[in-house]
């Protein structure tokens, strides 16, 4: 029996009778009801009773490729009859996490050439975090494993990925984070820069937090920095050019790791493979997943720099630690067409060259302007809306979030899927997005900032 048997509120029944969904305050749900979304192709989902919205957030920034890819259903099809499962233990592999692994290093900065496979961005960085303590331990410093993270992170919902994020709301929730982690200034200057502070020099102090932790604690005390190139579910927060150079300065001077979280802006999102490329970043480990097979599979890998690997390899022995699922064929199948796919089409080529400039146009010559929008800003195919009362003096609204929440709905209801993180609206497009699908994202947005100003102004 398929869900064409059900009635909408036959399936919001049972969703709100059984189902426990991710970030979401249940009893306000289920006196709501859930949407259902039904379909999708190309740039655009549908619901069940119809309704086309363009998807401005690749699903959960992971849609690279866009909707209804038979190659990829094929591919795991085929991959489904040929071996569906086999576990990578006992001295085992299989094909295709075999070849992904080698594709990847092969995209990936000069100095990774080791895979781990997991199944989420959450399972990769909880991976990051035991290798790089174990590395330092097998190095003979195994006090020096203290890892400095951001607030406002999001590295995952796992107990370690909750404790390396810098998210107030999950820590009171988790009880008991695992210890030895602290959180620094974020580096997002519209809120944090000083009056009359350059973008240059906000960067190079907001890299200056991450010394003063170090120091500290102690360098002997310290074995990494973790970080988003640009912090995502905390907003799109894009840092000034200053503060990766620096950040990565620091880490060499200290003896201090540096771990990237490219769950977000791995696989072409900001117009190079990785995000460490478009910034010029030598990371010592890259967490990814997400657009690896652009949504079609679960499937995380944790890249590993060359000095890690070495040492892990030749000192460590056996390393305690996998999935049932670590390098699944069939995700690892589905991952090797989609890369294919995005290199054949040439979609990071026209992120960073043509559909990514103009993104950036259009949003700040038809967005930046209106009343409620205190900046706009972007990098490749990622952007973020500031929703303010007023725009000269960035004052927010009363309640933090509400004003963007309210766009959120105008824009959904308007056929625009856009999320609201704080008071901020922010987008990830599919990189299959054209100028023309550019241009009815910038009307749809334009036309629910419109309707939103209206319920907002009558309110304050």
């Amino acid at each position: 029996m398929t869900y064409q048997n059900y009635s909408l509120k036959q399936l919001q029944a049972i969703d709100a009778a059984h189902h426990l969904h991710p970030f979401t305050d249940h009893k306000e749900l289920r006196g709501a009801g859930s949407r259902m979304i039904t379909r999708a192709d190309g740039p655009f989902i549908y619901d069940s009773e119809g309704n086309e919205i363009l998807d401005g957030m690749a699903g959960l920034w992971c849609v690279n490729i866009g909707y209804g890819r038979t190659e990829l259903a094929e591919a795991a099809y085929e991959q489904m009859k040929e071996l569906p499962y086999y576990n990578n233990f006992f001295k085992c592999s299989t094909p295709t996490p075999t070849l992904l692994a080698q594709k990847i290093a092969g995209l990936a900065p000069k100095n990774i050439n080791q895979v781990f496979f997991g199944s989420s961005g959450s399972e990769a960085n909880d991976t990051a975090l035991r290798l790089v303590r174990h590395f330092w331990a097998l190095e003979g410093k195994p006090q020096k494993n203290r890892i400095i993270s951001r607030q406002m992170a999001y590295h995952g919902s796992t107990i370690a990925g909750t404790s390396l994020g810098g998210m107030e709301g999950m820590h009171g929730q988790l009880g008991g984070a695992v210890p030895n982690i602290v959180h620094v200034m974020m580096p997002y200057a519209y809120e944090l820069a000083l009056p009359g502070e350059s973008d240059h020099d906000f960067g190079l102090r907001a890299a200056k937090a991450v010394e003063d932790a170090i120091l500290e604690a102690g360098a002997d005390n310290v074995a990494a920095f973790i970080g988003e190139p640009i912090q995502g579910a905390g907003g799109v927060k894009i840092p000034p050019a200053s503060y990766w150079p620096e950040i990565q300065r620091i880490c060499r001077k200290h003896d201090v790791l540096l771990m990237l979280d490219e769950v977000i802006t791995g696989y072409g999102r900001t117009g190079e493979w990785f995000a460490a490329q478009a910034m010029d970043i030598e990371p010592d480990t890259i967490t990814t997943a997400k657009a690896l097979t652009s949504g079609y599979q679960p499937l995380s890998a944790l890249l590993v720099g060359d000095r890690v690997a070495a040492t892990v390899i030749e000192k460590g022995g056996e390393f305690f630690h996998g999935y049932t699922y670590s390098g699944h064929p069939v995700a690892c199948a589905v991952a090797l067409k989609n890369l294919e796919i995005i290199e054949r089409e040439g979609m990071i080529e026209r992120v960073k060259n043509d559909t990514g400039p103009y993104l950036a146009e259009q949003l700040q010559a038809r967005i930046a302007p209106h009343g409620l929008v205190g900046e706009v800003r972007t990098f490749g195919f990622l952007a973020a809306i500031e929703i303010v009362k007023d725009k000269k003096t960035r004052e927010r609204f009363q309640e933090p979030g509400s004003a963007a929440v309210v766009i959120r709905d105008h824009a959904i209801a308007n056929g625009m899927m856009m999320r609201a993180t704080g008071d901020t609206m922010i987008m990830s497009p599919p990189l299959i997005w054209t100028r023309e699908t550019i241009d009815m994202a910038c009307d749809r947005i334009a036309r629910a900032i419109d309707l939103a100003e209206a319920d907002l102004r009558g309110k304050s």
